[in-house]
């Protein structure tokens, strides 16, 4: 199987999807190789509205803080980047940079390729929109689980600390 292929069926967008359906998607992604520390995306860059989702190697999820750069995610394969503007959001909402850690491959989709399938396939379209938010949805999850534990340990309750 190609690569492309693969990568959407590990990934949340095509959890709902037929073969049919992956094989159509999988259409629209175009393969991006980067080199280890390469940037893929960072705060002010001007790039299409593209979906990223990984498919082999690492990508360090980075903000900037008191001057520094702190990790604060390291994606794997199938995870979604890219979110924010794909949806419709401004490229000013982007705060973290996407760095390549070793080479890395990233599956890449502008929104506008994307939308072509809104007439042609809408209940696709709603399937794969849905499968963007239970992305966003567990990235929420994970995101109040990691502040609950930091608040735990800052105020030393529930005798964990």
């Amino acid at each position: 199987m190609s690569l492309v292929i693969d990568t959407l069926r590990i990934s949340t967008i095509t959890e709902e999807l037929c073969d049919a359906e992956v094989e159509i998607l999988a259409g629209l992604f175009e393969v991006k190789d980067y080199k280890a520390g390469q940037v893929i995306v960072r705060p002010g860059d001007e790039h299409p509205d593209n979906l990223y989702i990984l498919a082999h190697g690492d990508i360090e999820v980075k903000i900037e803080s008191s001057g520094e750069d702190s990790t604060i995610h390291v994606l794997k394969p199938g995870d979604l980047a890219g979110i924010i503007t794909f949806v419709g959001g401004a490229a000013t909402d982007i705060s973290a940079t996407l760095c390549a850690i070793g080479n890395t491959k990233v599956l890449s989709m502008e929104r506008a390729r994307f939308e072509t399938l809104i007439n042609s396939h809408p209940m696709m379209v709603y399937k794969v929109m849905r499968g963007v938010v239970r992305n966003v949805h567990g990235i929420v999850r994970r995101v109040n689980s990691q502040s609950a534990e930091l608040s735990n340990y800052i105020y030393r309750t529930r005798g964990r600390y």
